[in-house]
């Protein structure tokens, strides 16, 4: 693994702006940032990806313990999301996707730093903007990356086999451009898998008390919603009672156990079930234990929001009144006083391909850049 400099293309501001990624510069400086790529070779894609397809597995038994144990309070899931979260554990409603972020250097074991399986973002950049970045400027090369396929298979999969409630599936989301990025993607993908969709605001999200089932502003009934939304923040809204007690008659994606795989109290579960795995770092809930060195993260944080190591480098925002979890420290690696982490994707059940955002510091935030890779060879 190896960080390359390189020479952006010229117009690539307009070349990303064609496929999607109208959200490139921030403040002048770029997000979508080619100046430079990442270079694995064909042994490390393979460790990445066997590294996700185990985690993930480990990752649904450690929701399977948490639901036979009843271990709802160590996540702070309110008592009133349990039966759903145990009505959809066994109805299995369509899982889509996730996106795992490891610390990695191309010497040691991928190392597991959170799993976002409910509302992961970055995913026009990684399935289409660096694709596209490849074909131009290193079409001999290869990548890790068939997100775009495996999303499109992931959907005719779920049609064919008739795991989706009705034919038109919408699409909920909060309306800032990262969003909509986001779902435009997902809806891309479920067109060409034959499947037709339809977009909508959460906000504009209505009820029908007679029927019993959520609309969209023209009274069409919503039989399947993905919904852009964290699960934690559905519960506070004033829908959440309809919504729980209609998990049979309206089918979201994803799925609300989905709260355990994108709380971090999953990291220390993950470890008492699976200690001294290569792929996880010591993580405790009730204290930092043994942890000299160590990573305070909020359970319910995003974007590096109030993180702090060892008690020195924090970052501010609006996240910790939910508890926190203490991870062992696992310096991010240095390639020019870069810092990148690797998003590691999930598609239905498999590992799909990657995506690296950096940073000048030791915390990866919303100012993160996204930088393109390739395979060697």
């Amino acid at each position: 693994m190896r960080r390359i400099p390189i020479t952006p293309r010229d117009q690539w501001q307009s070349k990303v702006e064609s496929a999607g990624l109208v959200f490139h510069t921030e403040e002048d400086k770029p997000y979508w940032h080619e100046s430079a790529c990442y270079e694995f070779t064909a042994r490390e894609v393979d460790e990445l990806e066997t590294a996700t397809n185990e985690l993930h597995k480990m990752c649904i038994q450690a929701v399977e313990h948490v639901i036979a144990n009843r271990r709802y309070a160590e996540f702070g899931i309110p008592e009133v999301a349990i039966p759903a979260i145990q009505w959809a554990w066994e109805a299995d409603p369509p899982s889509l996707y996730g996106r795992f972020d490891f610390v990695y250097d191309g010497s040691q074991p991928p190392k597991m730093l959170e799993y976002n399986a409910d509302t992961p973002t970055s995913l026009l950049e990684a399935a289409v903007i660096q694709w596209k970045w490849l074909e131009e400027v290193s079409p001999a090369s290869d990548q890790f990356n068939s997100i775009w396929e495996g999303l499109v298979d992931e959907w005719a999969w779920l049609k064919e086999n008739r795991k989706l409630n009705g034919v038109l599936v919408h699409f909920g989301h909060c309306g800032t451009v990262e969003d909509e990025m986001t779902v435009a993607v997902l809806r891309d993908t479920a067109q060409e898998a034959g499947i037709p969709s339809k977009a909508l605001l959460m906000e504009e999200l209505g009820f029908n008390s007679g029927t019993g089932r959520f609309i969209d502003l023209e009274n069409i009934d919503i039989h399947t919603i993905f919904k852009l939304y964290p699960w934690e923040w559905m519960l506070n809204e004033s829908f959440s009672g309809p919504c729980l007690q209609t998990m049979n008659r309206t089918q979201w994606i994803e799925p609300i156990w989905k709260m355990i795989l994108s709380n971090k109290a999953l990291l220390a579960i993950l470890w008492e079930l699976n200690p001294g795995s290569p792929y996880l770092l010591p993580s405790f809930l009730d204290s930092p234990r043994y942890l000299s060195q160590r990573v305070k993260k909020p359970l319910l944080g995003r974007e590096g929001a109030n993180v702090t190591i060892n008690g020195i480098e924090a970052s501010d925002g609006e996240y910790g009144d939910g508890g926190y979890v203490y991870q062992e420290y696992a310096p991010l690696p240095s390639f020019d006083g870069s810092h990148p982490v690797i998003g590691s994707w999930v598609v239905g059940t498999e590992s799909r391909g990657i995506g690296i955002r950096e940073t000048d510091n030791l915390i990866t935030d919303n100012l993160a850049r996204f930088v393109p890779h390739r395979i060697a060879g």
